[in-house]
């Protein structure tokens, strides 16, 4: 594995004080997370929950990868296929290139139903396409509904860039994480895994306001939490007004 992404993996996986979760298949306040993109926002924030004392399913394209990736996380994390990840986690997150959105909704389509997925794909029409033109037009939020359906999706991770997101334990809380969602329950589990990795989680909206969740909005960047309501509270008046 190369070293430079074990430091980045490490620096992201220290302690920090696991809460009781709203909500659990198992009726603990511990889940199993299935990680479905273990790049550096995955194996950041995968490693994190790890630590929380969360049991991590890792998956890619690359097995062997994320088998040497959690070897060096520890007890708590594993490494599988992308179904055996779906299959395997309470709770899912999907962190893939926005192009490869479809190909998941359909490879996964049977285990993501009725699960709370947290979506942090991010569509760049540079590296995505056309896809990435319509999620836009669409609103990213609304386009990740249609492409993950039968998702309780909760859009988060988006905005912050993703050298950042290890370290937000050392401050907890400082810096604001702004999640968008349809489903009240989802939002609450995302909302506790969320502080666990050390943001304090605001609710902008529903998945309509899922489109401000991209890099370039005025939500993009780091933000307190109190801020992030006062831009939101902004958007919302502009959106009314237009």
């Amino acid at each position: 594995m190369d070293p430079h992404r074990r430091r980045f993996l490490f620096a992201a996986g220290a302690a920090v004080t696991a809460a009781t979760l709203p909500f659990s298949t198992r009726g603990a306040d511990k889940l199993k997370i299935g990680i479905i993109g273990s790049g550096h926002v995955g194996s950041a924030i995968g490693a994190s929950w790890v630590r929380a004392g969360h049991e991590v399913m890792f998956s890619s394209r690359h097995l062997e990868q994320d088998k040497s990736l959690a070897a060096d996380i520890g007890a708590g994390a594993s490494a599988g296929t992308p179904r055996e990840a779906a299959a395997f986690g309470d709770v899912l997150m999907v962190s893939v290139p926005y192009s490869a959105l479809p190909a998941v909704g359909k490879d996964l389509a049977d285990l993501i139903k009725g699960k709370v997925v947290i979506d942090t794909c991010n569509p760049f029409p540079g590296r995505d396409g056309d896809i990435a033109n319509w999620a836009r037009e669409k609103g990213a939020g609304l386009a990740s509904a249609e492409l993950l359906p039968g998702a309780r999706l909760v859009r988060a991770f988006n905005a912050i860039g993703a050298a950042s997101m290890g370290a937000a334990y050392k401050e907890p809380g400082r810096v604001g994480m702004p999640i968008a969602g349809d489903d009240a329950e989802a939002l609450d589990v995302a909302s506790q895994l969320i502080r666990e990795v050390g943001y304090e989680p605001v609710v902008i909206g529903g998945l309509a306001m899922g489109k401000y969740l991209v890099p370039g909005t005025a939500l993009g960047g780091e933000h307190s939490a109190d801020e992030i309501r006062k831009i939101a509270a902004g958007l919302e008046q502009g959106s009314e007004g237009g």
